[in-house]
């Protein structure tokens, strides 16, 4: 199992990944994402966990990954600091 995080370039709360080796791929728009996941989908990642705020630019999480058996995307809520 090959795991990714995406993240946006201006995001600071990925250290923990980073420190235990996982892979961190960054992106400096989000209109990036599609093409980010395509490629690590390529790379053969078979896990990817994007904050919800990326995922909102994403125009193929609902219509095509969703039904993609061999890649799961994980949304996770995205920290706001008040």
């Amino acid at each position: 199992m090959k795991i990714s995080f995406i993240k946006y370039e201006k995001e600071q709360n990925y250290q923990i990944p980073k420190l235990l080796g996982m892979n961190v791929q960054e992106i400096k728009r989000p209109e990036q994402i599609d093409e980010k996941i395509e490629q690590l989908k390529n790379e053969k990642y078979t896990t990817i966990v994007i904050p919800n705020e990326l995922a909102s630019f994403s125009e193929h999480i609902i219509n095509k990954y969703k039904y993609d058996s061999k890649l799961n995307i994980i949304i996770t809520p995205t920290k706001r600091n008040s």
